[in-house]
Order: structure tokens, then sequence, then C-alpha cells
């Protein structure tokens, strides 16, 4: 059998260790009421709630929420570091394997309002009601008088006057 002195020592003992070390896996999961909402972090679309992202650093991150029938949220919300990833702990925790941190926010998005039981910002209902109104108005006519001072004003810009 061979024997190990010193410096092959600490090779094989660090190879060990990288084989067995792992990194910290980061993630952000966020949640809305309602479900489907498109989610951009930083402007970047990032998927439907709800929806789980890796991420590589803490701080603060911009967040949008879009869905249709719902009021846009725009937020900035921080991912805050957990004390095991500070400066100094955080050469232990990285050697841990399958080391987890997961910063979760849940976010509520408000309804649009409703008019006749019908969203404000849908279109194809919007105009379904503007064919109605048309239609309901079709027979009314319009003032048949002329407001006062409108004959003298035209007579006054008339043409060869």
């Amino acid at each position: 059998m061979v024997k190990m002195t010193g410096p092959w020592k600490m090779a094989v003992a660090m190879l060990a260790c990288l084989a067995v070390a792992g990194c910290v896996e980061r993630t952000i999961s966020i949640t809305s009421e309602p479900v489907g909402a498109l989610v951009y972090l930083n402007d970047e679309e990032v998927g439907r709630t709800p929806v789980r992202v890796p991420f590589q650093f803490y701080g603060v991150y911009d967040v949008r929420l879009e869905k249709e029938g719902y009021a846009p949220l725009w937020v900035e919300q921080r991912a805050k570091i957990p004390w095991w990833e500070a400066i100094g702990p955080d050469l232990v925790a990285e050697m841990v394997p399958n080391a987890k941190s997961e910063v979760a926010w849940h976010f509520t998005m408000t309804p649009l309002p409703m008019e006749d039981g019908v969203n404000a910002t849908d279109v194809d209902a919007l105009l379904e009601r503007a064919r109605a109104m048309g239609q309901q108005t079709a027979g009314i006519q319009g003032p048949t008088t002329r407001p006062a001072g409108d004959a003298e004003r035209e007579a006054k810009t008339a043409p060869g006057r």
C-alpha cells in the first residue's frame, strides 16, 4: 500500500470536499390572487403565477404582475439575505450539499371596475355596447333649431360679403 504524505493528503482532501460540496440553490417563489398573472422581474418576463425563479443576488427587485381584468401591479420587493449567507458563514453554507434559500412573495391584485357587468377594459364588450346604443338611438333625430346668433355669423362669413 502507498503511503500519502503532506501535499498529497491535502490534495485528496480538497478533491473529496469538492466532490460532495454543493452550491446554495436560491429561488424566488411568486404567488398571486388570482393565479395565472404574468410576472416580470426587473422587466424580464419569467412566467405566470405560481412561478419559481432562480436568482443569484439578494437585494431589491422590480416586480410587475399583469392579468386581464385586473389593475397592473408594480412594486419594489426586497430579497433579504439570510444570516447564513452573510460574509463568513457563507463559506460553510456553500459547502453544504443541497442547501436552499427560498424567498417567497405573495401579491393580491385589484379587479378593474365593472360597468353593466362588463370589465371596463374588455374591448369586445365595449364595442358590443356601442353597437347596441347605436341601434337604440338610430331613430332619434338631433336638434332641428339653430342656436341664437348662428344665422348672423354665417351671413357675415359667407363668400362675397
